[in-house]
């Protein structure tokens, strides 16, 4: 209980904040967005602890503390008005006023942005898993009909093949948009990704990964996971300061929960429990690029990635009990 005891206040001081600001209606919705975020960012979590393992303790405490606050503020208000201001063209400052003093016009130009979101979100998202799928260093493998073929083993063997594959889903990208914005923020993605991956192999050392990159892997990751969150959270509010006290309560339940998996070891007592999620994150960022053509209900993700999750854990209790 004391990993989810700062969660427990920050969200009784946000649902009392709802309550004054907007009565029981907003409260409700706080709720929900706060459920909605954590079923979505669930798999995040547990891809953190993976990531801060390799990180000195400093840094985790960093993540969990700076990060917190870069998470609620930074990346679920100021990144969207960022990739807003961006995407329309329009002045990061008018953008910022919109997003205050008249939000149904800044939901409006927000979900005519949502597919360069998708496009990047789902290319970081998908470099993430073809980064995990071809790691030849990890060794236990769970769905071994993929895992271990034969097709993935000689694939694996093909010089920088995550890059050549996700080239290949940008270029099936742009055949199928003909949109070189979209192909912008698809290969921006992309490029995101590799830029941080490669910074870090020369600033780690000793196996020990470099502090300030893993802390901006970790953010930009957990960017890629609340573009949903926060452009769904519209649907149920056009309130910011609503939408983002729900998003924040989610957040900072999972940041909890990768405390509390990171302290207890869980990835080591549940061997499967990475691939879950990583499997999750692959789905994510399919339904991520397929939103570019068709809408996809924010419920069906979060319940993907949640089933891969359980799934996972069953396997990982079924072997360990066989084990025992």
């Amino acid at each position: 209980m004391k990993y989810f005891k700062s969660s427990i206040i920050v969200t009784l001081i946000g649902l009392l904040l709802a309550l004054f600001m907007g009565g029981v209606e907003a409260l409700y919705i706080v709720a929900l967005l706060a459920v909605l975020e954590v079923s979505l960012s669930f798999d995040n979590a547990v891809v953190n602890v993976k990531v801060l393992e390799t990180m000195e303790e400093k840094w985790q405490k960093r993540f969990i503390t700076w990060g917190m606050v870069v998470a609620i503020f930074g990346m679920r208000f100021l990144f969207p008005i960022v990739i807003v201001a961006i995407a329309s063209g329009t002045g990061l400052w008018e953008t910022f006023n919109m997003a205050f003093n008249d939000a149904s016009r800044y939901h409006e130009t927000l979900v005519g942005t949502e597919k360069l979101i998708f496009a990047f979100g789902g290319a970081f998202l998908l470099m993430v898993f073809l980064n995990f799928l071809f790691d030849e260093e990890r060794e236990d493998k769970w769905i071994t009909v993929i895992e271990e073929s034969s097709l993935l083993t000689h694939m694996g063997k093909i010089s920088s093949i995550q890059m050549l594959l996700s080239v290949f889903v940008g270029l099936l990208l742009i055949a199928l948009t003909t949109s070189y914005e979209i192909a912008l923020a698809y290969f921006s993605g992309v490029l995101l990704y590799s830029l941080i991956a490669s910074l870090d192999d020369v600033f780690s050392t000793n196996g020990i990964r470099s502090g300030i990159m893993g802390f901006l892997y970790l953010e930009i990751l957990d960017a890629s996971f609340s573009f949903d969150g926060v452009i769904g959270a519209f649907a149920l509010s056009s309130d910011i300061f609503v939408i983002m006290i729900g998003l924040g309560i989610g957040a900072m339940f999972v940041r909890s929960l990768t405390l509390y998996m990171l302290k207890q070891d869980t990835l080591a007592e549940y061997r499967y429990l990475e691939h879950g999620a990583h499997y999750a994150i692959l789905a994510l960022a399919g339904i991520m690029l397929l939103k570019i053509f068709i809408p996809v209900n924010e419920l069906l993700v979060g319940t993907i990635g949640i089933s891969f999750i359980a799934i996972a854990t069953y396997h990982s209790l079924n072997e360990k009990v066989v084990k025992e």
